[in-house]
């Protein structure tokens, strides 16, 4: 008969299960644990990063001023016009926050900003990339992307780390050529 359990099967079961220990904790796992996440857009980032710097044009120079403040001018432009942008002394007409964009996202949106920039006839603009913060290892990630994208564009004259009040080593200020009239 199903269901009924006779002193046998009890004493077959006891038998069974006389090495058996106690849980030590409460929990039981029923499912094995989940793999780790495979960093899928880490590996893509990582390779189109390779992909340029194997196949884009020579970098130009970008120096690093007081440990990684970034400093750009492009040749022939006077180390005075540098030197003001630094202090200040061009008004921020416009700017673009990239935080919270990918890599890709972040290229495209700095591409379309200073074309638009250039199409408004606005000369100094404030990128902010981000402190890296909320970043891995709590790294800036994006700053060096967008220091190198800037020094690529014929429009960017030069660049240089924001003041502490316009955003510090998190942005960069840039200044554009003239709009040709």
């Amino acid at each position: 008969m199903r269901g009924r359990v006779d002193d046998d099967d009890r004493a077959l079961f006891r038998a069974a299960v006389a090495d058996a220990r106690p849980l030590e904790h409460d929990r039981v796992h029923l499912e094995a644990p989940r793999p780790r996440p495979v960093p899928v857009q880490h590996r893509r980032d990582e390779a189109q990063a390779l992909h340029e710097s194997l196949h884009a044009p020579p970098t130009l120079d970008l120096r690093l001023e007081g440990g990684d403040e970034l400093r750009f001018a492009r040749p022939g432009i006077s180390r005075l016009v540098l030197r003001d942008l630094r202090r200040g002394r061009w008004v921020l007409q416009d700017q673009l926050d990239l935080h919270g964009a990918t890599r890709e996202e972040a290229r495209h949106l700095l591409g379309g900003f200073l074309a638009a920039c250039l199409r408004r006839h606005l000369r100094c603009v404030r990128v902010i990339h981000g402190k890296g913060h909320g970043s891995p290892g709590r790294e800036p990630v994006l700053k060096t992307y967008v220091a190198g994208w800037l020094a690529h564009r014929a429009e960017v004259l030069a660049f240089c780390q924001a003041r502490p009040q316009d955003g510090g080593a998190g942005a960069v200020v840039v200044l554009l050529k003239a709009a040709q009239t």
